[in-house]
């Protein structure tokens, strides 16, 4: 993690109201600005990516497709098209179809405080994952991932559990 990164601060309608150094952020518990993709390929099936065991909280746990902070000045969409290829090592047009808050301590001494934007995208490769980021990746249909996350609830990150409800809504509209 790039200690000199920083993350935007937002109130609870998503206006900007400062800058913070991330770690200091996440130490803080304060809410800022954030997006998760979800990536689909022809079948329905989610891509989904185990974070590095290295990351600073969640490490090993399994995740959306791709999911980090947006930059000052830079649009939720602009954000999603540099980490998806950040992470990934690819890039698809991209959807926000809705966002949502959440807060979570974990043991370490950081909480994830965030106003977390959603995007939807299709993609039917394989990606090219950045180690340094993600240390595995699959597809899997919901139903199974609903399934996996029931029964072991602690090898999938918190955002992507309570993101999971309305993402299944959005898709059978």
């Amino acid at each position: 993690m790039q200690t000199e990164e920083q993350v935007i601060l937002v109130n609870e309608n998503d206006e900007k109201i400062g800058l913070m150094n991330k770690l200091e952020a996440h130490e803080k518990a304060l809410l800022h600005r954030a997006f998760s993709i979800f990536v689909f390929n022809k079948k329905g099936e989610l891509l989904i990516q185990q974070r590095a065991h290295s990351k600073y909280h969640s490490g090993g746990e399994w995740a959306n497709t791709c999911c980090s902070h947006q930059r000052d000045g830079e649009t939720t969409l602009e954000a999603g098209h540099r980490r998806l290829q950040e992470e990934m090592g690819f890039d698809v047009p991209l959807k926000e179809v809705f966002s949502f808050t959440y807060k979570k301590a974990f043991g370490n001494g950081l909480t994830e405080h965030e106003f977390d934007h959603v995007l939807f995208g299709e993609f039917e490769g394989v990606p090219k994952m950045n180690l340094d980021e993600v240390a595995d990746w699959k597809y899997i249909s919901l139903a199974d991932l609903s399934k996996e996350i029931e029964t072991y609830p602690e090898q999938y990150t918190i955002w992507l559990q309570i993101a999971l409800i309305e993402v299944e809504k959005h898709l059978n509209k």
